[in-house]
């Protein structure tokens, strides 16, 4: 019983520990961000604790951040992620519907090929894409920075493990009733599924909210550009307002870590099917 005591305590005060360790960064990067233009730097060298302490700022800087170019940038981010997210998933469910339901030669490499795809990093191909993009006349438009990301492979590799888990009586009910695979999907696999549609949707919410190469390539002009691209481009040769760069920074890290948490459940129990079954 003691040594049972003694080893939440220690998993208790590893979990804290981790806890401030993670947190501190960002914590630091929200106090700097309401100190005006580059004075955080005076609490830096040498470090003090008021770096920390959030006394003698306000909010100027996301008043500035806000009311300027960030802004459009931060709806553009919103629109992208959403319609990746809607077209995505719209891709995605049928595809492992049919890589866990149907039985057809070659499903098992056709799968495997959707995996391997899904691991070569974008980057190693975004520049040679952006020259087919801007062929096709896809280049500074919304098709352009929404397309490369709807076939996701992990989204793909999820929402199929997770359908795996269903059990097959339920396919077989729904087969005798004669609902076919569309009325299968709709009215049987998708109202079981939503904890694998959510972390699908977060996958594809953060390769989006998350992408800079591919939109500095393709968002050239103001009115397409991202946010990440928008906040690159408060720094100038002329001029830095690291307050304004902070600021944004602060914005663009919190609102992923707002839907993690909110959809927390969801988007782990999703993900823990994913081994359940190859």
């Amino acid at each position: 019983m003691k040594q049972t005591k003694t080893a939440r305590f220690l998993l208790l005060a590893a979990a804290v520990v981790t806890a401030v360790v993670v947190f501190l960064p960002l914590w630091w990067v929200f106090v700097s961000s309401l100190r005006p233009g580059n004075t955080y730097v005076n609490y830096m060298t040498p470090l003090s604790w008021m770096a920390f302490i959030p006394v003698g700022g306000d909010f100027s800087n996301y008043a500035g951040l806000l009311s300027g170019q960030f802004a459009l940038g931060l709806f553009n981010s919103f629109f992208v992620a959403a319609l990746t997210i809607f077209f995505g998933l719209a891709i995605a469910v049928p595809a492992a519907y049919a890589l866990s339901a149907i039985e057809f030669r070659g499903r098992g490499l056709v799968f495997g090929f959707i995996v391997l795809v899904a691991m070569i990093p974008f980057d190693a191909i975004a520049i040679p894409l952006s020259s087919l993009f801007q062929q096709w006349s896809l280049s500074d438009s919304y098709a352009g920075l929404v397309l490369p990301a709807l076939a996701n492979g992990f989204a793909i590799f999820v929402l199929r493990q997770f359908f795996l888990g269903i059990p097959s009586e339920l396919i077989d009910a729904a087969e005798v009733d004669g609902l076919g695979h569309f009325g299968t999907l709709w009215r049987i696999i998708l109202p079981l599924s939503k904890p694998a549609l959510i972390g699908a949707g977060m996958m594809l919410f953060l390769s989006q909210w998350q992408a800079y190469l591919w939109p500095l390539l393709i968002g050239t002009s103001p009115e397409r550009q991202l946010a990440p691209i928008a906040l690159a481009n408060l720094s100038t040769l002329f001029s830095v307002d690291l307050g304004q760069i902070l600021a944004g920074s602060f914005v663009l890290s919190v609102i992923p870590m707002i839907l993690l948490l909110f959809f927390q459940k969801q988007y782990t129990q999703s993900l823990s099917t994913t081994g359940l079954k190859g």
